[in-house]
């Protein structure tokens, strides 16, 4: 019951307001233009003690208004939640957990669960994330998004879903002020399904949006570095990597699902010259997370190469972009 509790209050049905952020009542965020603070303070170390306690989060809607192709029947029905999942999403949203400000790096990450789209793992690839990642100085975002296979589901995965994912990308951009964020210095990191919408998102074109457009649309939904954790293959290879952000790409060699989509990914995006970093982890399967129940220590330790990943891409000081090689002479 415990963890139950944990997972609604985490998913936001119970929320009242967000005042901890400055936003006011803030379910339905505005688009104030952002910009970045001029300098960002150091990040701590990513094994560094995680908080005694975690607020409550806010809970941020994507479309106020309703998300386009969304029955309206629906619109009103309350998710579902049991032990680690979620179900029933027909208002996807974001949950937030923000850096504690005296190590908030500016840089910001949308977590986006996977479950093969039939439901969401809300805690282990979802809020038990964000700790981890807040670790390193980065403020998190943890999606919530329609499931295109759940049963008697009305969606798509690469019309709704991955819509639901760009839309989360735009809010933030549009908020970044008031969230403390760099809007320049925005990832997505997906996990199995999660993966194949980050994909979607950042190596393949947006389709035509058909629903009116707002504020919040004018914004670039193309995330500025990518995350992709034993992804699926849908959306790899992509149809516009050339353009596609730097890539961190992990896998566990022995599964049978997306190890080989990882290594295409990692492939299609080295021959394109865009910056791209692999690890597939010998003896390790899918669904590894963050190494919470595995006895590999390459498992347990792999946030720890994404923290690495970060830092040398500059998107933990404020310096990120094309990743600067070193030159060795040969021997």
């Amino acid at each position: 019951m415990a963890r139950l509790t944990k997972i609604l209050a985490a998913a936001g049905m119970a929320l009242a307001a967000c005042g901890g952020l400055g936003l006011g009542q803030g379910l339905a965020l505005g688009a104030t233009p952002a910009h970045a603070d001029a300098a960002s303070p150091p990040a701590l170390p990513s094994r560094a003690p995680w908080p005694l306690a975690m607020p409550v989060p806010a809970r941020i809607v994507l479309w106020p208004a309703g998300a386009p192709n969304t029955p309206a029947k629906r619109r009103g029905e309350a998710v579902q939640a049991q032990d680690y999942w979620l179900k029933n999403i027909h208002e996807p949203s974001l949950t937030v957990y923000p850096a504690d400000p005296r190590h908030n790096s500016g840089a910001a990450i949308i977590v986006i669960p996977g479950g093969g789209h039939r439901l969401l793992v809300w805690t282990t690839e979802g809020i038990d994330v964000a700790p981890r990642l807040n670790q390193m100085g980065v403020n998190v975002f943890v999606l919530q998004y329609r499931l295109a296979r759940e049963p008697g589901s009305p969606y798509s995965i690469e019309g709704d879903a991955a819509a639901d994912a760009r839309r989360a990308i735009r809010t933030v951009r549009a908020n970044a002020a008031r969230l403390g964020i760099d809007p320049h210095r925005l990832g997505v990191m997906g996990f199995s399904a999660g993966g194949e919408l980050v994909a979607l998102v950042a190596d393949n074109p947006e389709p035509a949006r058909t629903w009116p457009l707002d504020a919040i649309d004018r914004f670039d939904a193309r995330p500025d570095f990518q995350v992709a954790i034993f992804p699926g293959p849908l959306g790899i290879p992509g149809t516009a990597a050339r353009e596609a952000p730097p890539a961190f790409i992990a896998a566990g060699s022995l599964d049978q699902c997306c190890a080989r989509p990882a290594l295409q990914l990692y492939e299609q995006l080295q021959g394109l010259g865009v910056p791209a970093e692999l690890h597939l982890y010998a003896q390790a399967d899918h669904a590894f997370n963050l190494g919470e129940r595995s006895s590999l220590l390459s498992i347990i330790h792999w946030p720890d190469r994404l923290a690495d990943w970060l830092a040398d891409g500059g998107w933990l000081d404020g310096k990120g972009g094309p990743l600067q090689t070193e030159a060795h002479p040969r021997p």
